[in-house]
């Protein structure tokens, strides 16, 4: 994955964003040569998006097996999530 550093990040954005857009790739941004944000396209922050959502769900309905089991609304609530119609 390429990288660029933060204070370059004005000066290459749109070379960095026609890289995301055109072929797909994915760009650390980097401060003090550590991982602070990332350029990805909008189909990769779905997926990750869906992802979070999925492991949310299986935490739910864990919680929901729990001895002294709670209502949904708390597990909903606790967990800080959305209603999801395939849950």
């Amino acid at each position: 994955m390429p990288k660029v550093a933060a204070t370059k990040l004005r000066t290459t954005i749109s070379d960095l964003l026609d890289r995301v857009v055109h072929h797909g790739e994915r760009v650390a941004v980097e401060r003090y040569g550590k991982p602070v944000a990332a350029l990805v396209s909008p189909e990769d922050l779905e997926l990750l998006e869906a992802i979070e959502n999925r492991m949310d769900i299986e935490m739910a309905r864990k919680a929901l097996n729990e001895p002294g089991r709670r209502s949904w609304d708390e597990v909903r609530t606790e967990l800080a999530l959305q209603d999801d119609p395939e849950v």
